[in-house]
């Protein structure tokens, strides 16, 4: 106990405070001291069950957490981060951005997840569109994302697409 918690113990502990010294001790114990039951929830990057098991996932969603490297693959794949990489803050921004910039031009059509492979000053961008706009549009959309990222991120950007007709040829399984 610390001086400061003996002199107010002190001054309550008087007669006319009517409290005793062990009440006290035992009061601050128990506003100190929290305990709690040990909780092993793991929640993180796992979908819910639905009621009516009509939930769609696809193969990246429907792979744990924890089978990354093993049945599921990352979505960013860079040398950025190993031991002596250079840049690997501007890398994980630099791929934030390609994800939101790309998500916000190509809107609703993406199907699956966006995938980001570098290749020493190449990046390539793969993912699953829905062939729900005409070529023309596509090819437009296309052109327009690798010049705009091209001159932003000052290197050389590829789209690599594969087009579905329905949006269920991704679903892997029902939740």
């Amino acid at each position: 106990m610390n001086t400061t918690t003996k002199m107010i113990l002190c001054k309550l502990n008087s007669p006319t405070m009517g409290i005793s010294m062990q009440s006290m001790h035992s009061y601050f114990l128990k506003k100190s001291l929290h305990t709690s039951a040990v909780c092993h929830k793991i929640q993180a990057g796992r979908y819910k069950k639905s009621v009516k098991g009509d939930k769609s996932l696809t193969y990246e969603m429907a792979m744990r957490p924890e089978a990354i490297a093993h049945t599921k693959s990352w979505n960013s794949w860079n040398t950025s981060n190993l031991v002596g990489g250079l840049r690997p803050s501007e890398t994980a921004v630099d791929d934030e951005f390609i994800r939101r910039f790309v998500t916000g031009t190509w809107h609703n059509l993406f199907l699956s997840e966006i995938i980001i492979k570098r290749q020493h000053n190449l990046i390539r961008v793969a993912g699953i569109v829905h062939r729900g706009i005409p070529a023309r549009k596509m090819y437009f959309l296309i052109g327009y994302t690798e010049e705009l990222l091209s001159y932003w991120l000052q290197c050389p950007l590829k789209l690599e697409l594969q087009t579905v007709d329905d949006r269920k040829d991704v679903v892997f399984k029902y939740i």
